[in-house]
């Protein structure tokens, strides 16, 4: 029977606390200072542990170094005026915090989520020796140093609370490390809900995110459930989180510091339960100073980042990424067709700027224009040219240039080299298209003439 410990010096929540986690079938002691909680785990180590940051005789991080962070959970008590201390020790090792007035259901729902935490490190070990044999962990592939680091990494942070920040170009796998993040985490059994913050509508994103009432506004004929209801419990993912409005991100902020909202058309508070994990393919601390990140949130989502290597930094998992998405082909297909190599060859010495992405369109391309057995990659050419840049092709930005003036010529002179293509462009930039095309809505009148040579440039081309 797991055992917890409530360490406060407020003896009506130490009550309260232990009536809630007593009824869940937990055996609970309690302490109201640092020498208290210190005699209570010398007695017996428990396997969860609740306790208040300021204390009459310390902090509660103080006691981090009298457990084994890896054996037991630490939820931190807070009130609303230190929830920066409370993020600080998220990323001491804490696995999760509550703000006073404590919301005795997300006690219940943390206390609930204990006795698994055994079963989620044992698969966990059974994952890292499924990366030692085959080269996956969870949902995502490779074997390069660079991938066993983020594996290591995912590990450590997937059984706690910790909101984490994916990093990394376009195409490098950053909901495929959130999905592999919510399988290793006690929340597992919950859904996953992906929401990519640059292809919804200023207009609409709150009341997606949100939810809003019937009525609310035009329209809005049914009462309608947010990304934050539907993943109650689970693991929301925020994708391109640089493109949600600023005034949003505000609304955002309140959600992940008290643990509840408002649908649009209603003063109802509602809770709610998600971890968040965020991305972005920009450098956030940029996109702080560029006005696209709140300075606030950024610290609130940097709790764990996460930084995803581009596919041109990892070596011998561009063959073995090709390798396994024609194997999932073959098998779809019942099929079996190989690579030579010559193919493989010419599949390392490629840069990949769209990354995996790139790299799984361009094996299902090839996969399709080839013969009974063989995939000749000279058959279906790479879609930018290895070649080196020729006289014209470099911007030159002069010391002194802001960094908006800068982002701004190099993506026009990007789109320019591409013939106007912006699909194309936006791949080459490491970012998406939709984004791309935010940025040129930006820029006004200097992108339309480039925009106009854009053969794909009608809504069709946004909308794919």
């Amino acid at each position: 029977m797991p055992h917890a410990l409530i360490v406060d010096d407020d003896p009506n929540t130490r009550q309260a606390l232990a009536e809630v986690i007593r009824e869940d079938g937990l055996t609970c002691v309690t302490a109201g200072d640092l020498r208290e909680a210190r005699i209570q785990i010398v007695r017996q180590m428990p396997e969860v542990v609740f306790t208040d940051l300021k204390l009459p005789d310390g902090s509660g991080v103080d006691l981090f170094e009298d457990l084994d962070p890896s054996g037991v959970e630490v939820i931190v008590i807070t009130g609303h005026a230190t929830v920066e201390s409370a993020v600080n020790a998220l990323k001491m090792g804490a696995t999760d915090y509550l703000v006073k007035p404590i919301n005795l259901q997300r006690v219940k729902a943390i206390v609930n989520r204990i006795p698994r935490a055994g079963d989620l490190k044992a698969e966990i070990g059974n994952l890292r020796g499924e990366l030692r044999r085959m080269g996956r962990f969870g949902l995502m592939l490779g074997n390069s140093t660079a991938m066993q680091e983020v594996y290591d990494q995912i590990s450590r942070v997937a059984p706690t609370a910790a909101s984490v920040l994916l990093v990394g170009e376009s195409g490098t796998g950053k909901e495929l490390a959130a999905q592999t993040v919510h399988e290793l985490s006690l929340r597992r059994k919950h859904p996953f809900v992906a929401v990519n913050c640059g292809a919804i509508s200023p207009n609409l994103i709150e009341s997606e995110m949100f939810g809003h009432e019937r009525g609310s506004f035009t329209g809005a004929d049914r009462q309608h459930k947010g990304y934050f209801e539907r993943a109650n419990g689970g693991t929301l993912f925020l994708d391109e989180i640089t493109e949600m409005p600023i005034e949003l991100q505000v609304k955002l902020l309140r959600v992940l510091e008290t643990g509840v909202f408002m649908r649009v058309g209603t003063t109802k508070e509602i809770e709610t339960d998600v971890r968040l994990v965020a991305a972005t393919n920009r450098d956030p601390e940029e996109a702080v100073l560029d006005g696209k990140l709140r300075l606030d949130l950024y610290h609130r989502l940097n709790v764990f980042p996460l930084h995803l290597p581009p596919l041109r930094d990892r070596g011998k998992d561009v063959e073995l990424l090709a390798q396994g998405f024609l194997d999932d082909l073959n098998q779809r297909y019942t099929t079996n067709k190989t690579f030579p190599p010559e193919s493989k060859d010419a599949l390392a010495a490629y840069n990949w700027p769209g990354n995996v992405r790139e790299l799984k369109n361009y094996v299902q391309r090839a996969y399709i224009m080839a013969g009974a057995e063989s995939i000749n990659t000279a058959a279906v050419p790479l879609q930018i040219s290895l070649s080196k840049p020729s006289p014209g092709t470099s911007v030159t930005i002069p010391f002194g240039t802001s960094l908006a003036e800068a982002d701004k010529q190099l993506i026009l002179a990007t789109l320019e080299q591409c013939g106007g293509v912006k699909t194309r462009a936006a791949e080459i930039l490491g970012i998406s298209l939709k984004t791309l095309y935010n940025r040129l809505v930006e820029y006004g009148d200097s992108a339309k003439a480039e925009a106009a040579t854009d053969p794909n440039s009608e809504k069709a081309d946004l909308d794919a």
